[in-house]
């Protein structure tokens, strides 16, 4: 599979003569029709061993005792919901434009976050500036990136032992500058390890329990598909901030 330092380059290749652009847009389209034709073949055999496994458990309920059985139903979950990430990063930057009025936006998903946030004991800032101009994209696909990234910062705050900057805290940021609107997202939780911070946009490269390794790439996909950027910095144990760049025309 392409990382997203390969679709970099082929995009700086593509931008040399409208026949490589043809070429290699033909190439890029086999290869996401190539991973659409995989994740359905292995979707719908999964769909009928989890549907049997469903029908089992209900008629023998005892099955539920053995030792073994719930690794097995959990493993088959986390095939489905790799199958799911994995068309999600496939269609990541098939994206359906429309004016979006900025303010609203970041504050319905703010607050759709801050509800998420009600049994835990995080401290969540929200800072918005005031008459943000409006934007062109995919409402849907930046929402995915924004709650993601959201939802990482809320994990590493929970996840690490100790939290040394005092009060676990997530705080949602932004703003504009120059023809750029600014998004970042901050915590104060486990953060990034250097020989980490390299990789994590690479597809299937994870470094949380449970985790696909597809979040942070679907993300950044996104984000370049809106000729923006996703970069962050890190400190373990103290900060990390994520900064999400999109153009405002």
């Amino acid at each position: 599979m392409f990382t997203q330092t390969d679709y970099d380059k082929l995009r700086q290749i593509m931008e040399e003569s409208p026949e490589k652009k043809e070429l290699l847009s033909r190439l890029l389209e086999t290869h996401r029709m190539e991973l659409s034709s995989i994740s359905h073949e292995l979707r719908n055999p999964l769909t009928l061993v989890y549907s049997t496994l469903q029908l089992i458990e209900a008629r023998h309920p005892e099955v539920l005792a053995y030792e073994h059985w719930k690794n097995m139903r959990s493993d088959i979950e986390y095939m489905n919901e790799l199958l799911t990430e994995l068309s999600i990063y496939n269609n990541s930057e098939r994206l359906a434009f429309e004016p979006i009025h900025t303010e609203d936006f970041l504050k319905s998903l703010v607050l759709s976050f801050a509800a998420s946030l009600t049994d835990t004991d995080i401290e969540f800032t929200s800072r918005i500036e005031p008459e943000l101009p409006d934007i062109c994209g995919d409402a849907v696909k930046l929402r995915q990136i924004l709650l993601n990234l959201l939802g990482n910062a809320r994990d590493a705050v929970l996840s690490g032992p100790d939290i040394s900057s005092g009060h676990p805290s997530v705080t949602f940021s932004a703003c504009t500058e120059e023809n750029f609107l600014l998004i970042t997202v901050s915590d104060n939780g486990c953060g990034i390890l250097p020989e980490q911070i390299g990789h994590i946009f690479d597809p299937f490269v994870t470094y949380k329990k449970n985790g696909t390794g597809l979040g942070l790439a679907i993300a950044r996909r996104i984000a370049s598909a809106h000729n923006g950027r996703l970069t962050v910095t890190s400190e373990p144990g103290i900060r990390t901030d994520f900064l999400l760049s999109l153009p405002v025309q």
